[in-house]
């Protein structure tokens, strides 16, 4: 056979898999696309509406609904202390999920399976339940400060809950098991062959972690952080509850306007938080790959 027509042929075999990949993925990318340029573009159109009380919603074109939103330090407030919150718990449930991902990808024992079905329990119970539990740990009277004054370590209870710290322990609590699962499969996928021959080279831990396995495991990392960071922007149970009514993050700020009936500033809203999380995901993910792509 000639080198053309084996080029050829290697020509129509990577256009074959090429469609058949297209044809595997296709259907649910449209779906998955549909899913959020749909209810964006409903929440966009909702949001160029005015609200008059009684009418509930006038139809209209204006951007006053921004406009109230982006003048008022009220709203900017709490749309930055959303953004906070959400990056500082996705890198702590990165920081504290990379370790525990890489032992049960690393951990050959026969219990390997219970360890898995360990970090996927706490997703058999809802963010509400969750939260709650954590209400009767950082109380006044919960079990946290019981245990620091029995033991004589603190004379007055800690003002842990209604925090901004209550509220990041249980958005952690709610995520880290999506970090650990998904570092977990790609950390698997690694050939230890090459950690040991990163040793062998003379690499420490330290730069072995940062020279190979960090670039290597890059798509689970990238998608792990941004799996934690949109729950973290759109967490709603968590804030409501270990919050309290004086803390405020975007998901109950426009659930709050959506029971006062200002649809038109609720979608306003809702349309930021969405768009806001989209750009900043899609930024992190472009900027890590361009990163390690070097």
């Amino acid at each position: 056979m000639t080198q053309a027509a084996t080029a050829a042929r290697i020509d129509d075999e990577g256009g074959g898999s090429r469609l058949s990949a297209a044809t595997l993925i296709g259907p649910a990318t449209i779906v998955v696309a549909a899913g959020i340029i749909i209810p964006m573009a409903i929440l966009f159109r909702y949001s160029l509406n005015q609200f008059k009380p009684g009418l509930m919603m006038v139809e209209a074109l204006t951007l006053e609904n921004y406009i109230k939103f982006f003048s008022d330090p009220y709203y900017l407030t709490i749309f930055s202390t959303t953004i906070r919150v959400a990056l500082t718990c996705t890198i702590i449930c990165l920081i504290l999920g990379f370790p525990l991902a890489y032992k049960l990808a690393r951990t050959e024992t026969r219990f390997k399976n219970l360890l898995i079905m360990l970090v996927v329990l706490p997703l058999f119970v809802g963010n509400a339940v969750r939260a709650a539990g954590w209400m009767t740990v950082f109380g006044n009277k919960g079990f946290l400060n019981t245990t620091l004054i029995s033991f004589g370590f603190i004379d007055e209870p800690l003002e842990i809950m209604f925090t901004e710290t209550a509220v990041i322990v249980g958005i952690i609590a709610v995520n880290l098991p999506f970090m650990v699962l998904t570092l977990q499969s790609v950390i698997e996928g690694v050939d230890r062959a090459v950690e040991e021959a990163a040793f062998s080279l003379g690499a420490g831990p330290w730069s072995m972690f940062w020279r190979v396995l960090w670039p290597l495991a890059l798509p689970g990392i990238i998608a792990g952080t941004i799996l934690t960071f949109i729950l973290g922007m759109n967490a709603y149970a968590t804030p409501v509850l270990l919050g309290g009514p004086k803390f405020k993050m975007m998901a109950p700020l426009v659930f709050g306007q959506f029971q006062l009936n200002n649809w038109p500033f609720g979608a306003a809203v809702a349309f930021l938080l969405m768009l806001t999380t989209l750009i900043l995901t899609v930024a992190a993910n472009l900027l890590m790959q361009r990163r390690y792509r070097r």
